[in-house]
């Protein structure tokens, strides 16, 4: 049997499958200025695209939205409607969205956009869209202008020919929605330095990589923990993000 390749865009997308409980553990959520910023003020309706494990979700559920959930992964999807039992759930793609046409108020995409086929989902993100509705689209981005920080970064890219550098860049939208609006939030996730390591392996580079080179990814991990002078000897720690978000309203 062939082993999966981890330089390989699809295989990476779909690795999330396996790895869907430590995804639901350790994957931060996202503050609250970026949400408020995805949902202007008036929406009702939201659906969230690719929703994984619900972290965005979850926030959306929390503002008494109506949330529909669409996710291609089912395990992903099952831990989020363990986590939300009231939210409605589509086993789907960006591609192929299970919902009528003009149906929602907006569609939000969490750290996900840069897996889909970029000109199909802005045409089908706009049609089930309200006319004026808003597609919200955000990244969390680990800060590495912290030392610490980086050098993770760096272990976590080490051998990645797919992403080796930023964690995502600005969504190219096709002609049915207008300008882009940017915001940018600067927060902190304080978690266990413990799960430095899980978070590392939830990462689809280190979920598709042999067992070999992915265990001396996480050793380097643990190796960082218990060395830099950030971490060492400290159960938790102050994780910075600088959270991307956009939006752009349909025509």
């Amino acid at each position: 049997m062939s082993l999966p390749d981890p330089h390989d865009h699809a295989t990476r997308a779909a690795s999330f499958s396996t790895g869907a409980s430590s995804y639901a553990a350790v994957r931060p959520s996202y503050p609250d200025a970026a949400v408020d910023f995805l949902v202007p003020a008036g929406t009702r309706r939201v659906l969230d695209l690719a929703a994984g494990t619900g972290k965005l979700t979850a926030s959306l559920v929390a503002r008494d939205l109506d949330v529909v959930a669409v996710e291609p992964s089912a395990p992903m999807l099952a831990q989020l409607e363990a986590a939300l039992p009231g939210v409605e759930t589509h086993i789907a793609t960006a591609e192929a969205i299970p919902l009528a046409e003009g149906t929602v108020d907006a569609v939000v995409v969490g750290q996900a956009w840069h897996w889909f086929d970029e000109r199909a989902a802005s045409a089908e993100t706009a049609r089930v869209l309200r006319q004026g509705g808003t597609l919200g689209i955000v990244w969390n981005d680990r800060d590495t202008s912290v030392d610490w920080v980086a050098r993770f970064g760096e272990i976590l890219h080490r051998g990645d020919r797919l992403e080796p550098g930023a964690e995502h860049v600005a969504p190219a939208l096709g002609p049915e929605y207008g300008d882009l609006e940017v915001a940018e939030v600067r927060w902190t996730d304080e978690i266990a330095t413990a799960a430095l390591r899980p978070l590392a392996a939830s990462r689809s580079y280190l979920l598709t990589l042999p067992e070999a080179e992915r265990e001396a990814l996480l050793a380097a991990v643990d190796e960082l923990a218990a060395t830099h002078p950030d971490l060492a000897g400290r159960n938790r720690v102050a994780l910075p993000y600088v959270t991307h978000a956009y939006r752009a309203r349909r025509r």
